[in-house]
């Protein structure tokens, strides 16, 4: 089973108290899984999923909310070896006043948003983004990238999920993306944010742990990569003053150096491993590293004059 299937049977199992926010959920779920056919002044909608939680919790909600008659039919995949399930709701005289009641008449579930009345509650609210993710959500396994969107085929929908996001201090953006509107949430904190708003505790704690880990496996990589470097440098910076003393060594001799430049130069021929700091430690008597760098800097600046009056 892919994530978001593990985190849509997890919200599956959840229980509602208050009528309110079943009938919020319902109606993100109708909103975004189904399909409104009006003919002769009667209507009917169809509501697909290829998931039996989400096909239960469906008509949990429709015999909770409402006194409407749905009809099950359960579809095989050879192919994949998958069921669908669809959900429709006949034309009834009191399908109509059901759908107005969840802002779903016919102008709303075509160009309109999020019904305000519907969600005016904060619970209600949570219940709604519950259901719209149930509906068309997709988050990414967190072992790759975090990634989580909200698919919809309303602008005015979308921003208003959006905005209900932002109402819970969780950022979101909107992307136009082949004909249809994308909520998205990019990060690890804002999707475990999201998770723990619409009460996804295992996934959101997998979530977590993934984000830790990744956290920490990134800081000991930068570690590791800014050892490299340092040696690495100080790989170059020895081949320099190696350079620089045998140049010496080989023109002018490095007895012709003060005392403490031929005493630091021969001892940099012997330890050409050493860092600066461990060189300090082994000249006798012991040097501190900017003692050391210093000395360096006048052994390398006699080389250079010496190139240049030779040049």
């Amino acid at each position: 089973m892919s994530f978001t299937g593990e985190v849509r049977e997890e919200l599956s199992r959840l229980e509602q108290k208050r009528d309110c926010c079943n009938r919020a959920e319902l109606a993100a779920l109708i909103r975004l899984q189904g399909t409104l056919t009006v003919l002769d002044r009667r209507c009917r909608v169809e509501i697909s999923t290829e998931s039996a939680q989400i096909a239960r919790r469906v008509i949990k909600l429709i015999r909770k909310c409402f006194e409407l008659k749905t009809e099950l039919t359960v579809n095989r995949s050879l192919l994949h070896r998958t069921n669908s399930y669809l959900i429709t709701l006949p034309a009834q005289p009191a399908l109509m006043p059901a759908l107005e009641s969840l802002a779903l008449d016919r102008t709303s579930w075509m160009e309109g948003g999020v019904g305000p009345d519907l969600v005016r509650r904060d619970c209600c609210a949570i219940a709604y983004l519950r259901g719209a993710f149930l509906g068309a959500g997709f988050i990414a396994d967190p072992q790759g990238d975090f990634h989580f969107e909200i698919r919809s085929h309303s602008e005015p929908l979308a921003s208003d999920i959006s905005a209900m996001t932002a109402r819970f201090g969780i950022e979101s953006k909107v992307l136009e993306r082949r004909n249809q509107w994308t909520v998205y949430l990019k990060g690890a904190e804002p999707i475990i944010d999201f998770l723990a708003l619409v009460g996804a505790h295992k996934a959101l704690l997998e979530t977590e742990n993934v984000r830790i880990m990744k956290s920490y496996r990134n800081d000991v990589n930068r570690r590791v990569n800014a050892e490299i470097a340092n040696q690495e440098k100080a790989v170059k910076s020895a081949l320099g003053q190696l350079d620089d003393i045998k140049f010496l060594e080989s023109t002018v001799g490095l007895d012709s150096l003060p005392p403490a430049l031929c005493s630091l130069a021969r001892l940099r021929l012997k330890n050409p491993e050493l860092s600066l700091k461990e060189l300090g430690e082994a000249a006798d008597p012991p040097l501190s590293k900017s003692a050391v760098n210093h000395r360096i800097r006048r052994i390398a600046d006699t080389a250079a004059r010496l190139r240049m009056d030779g040049a």
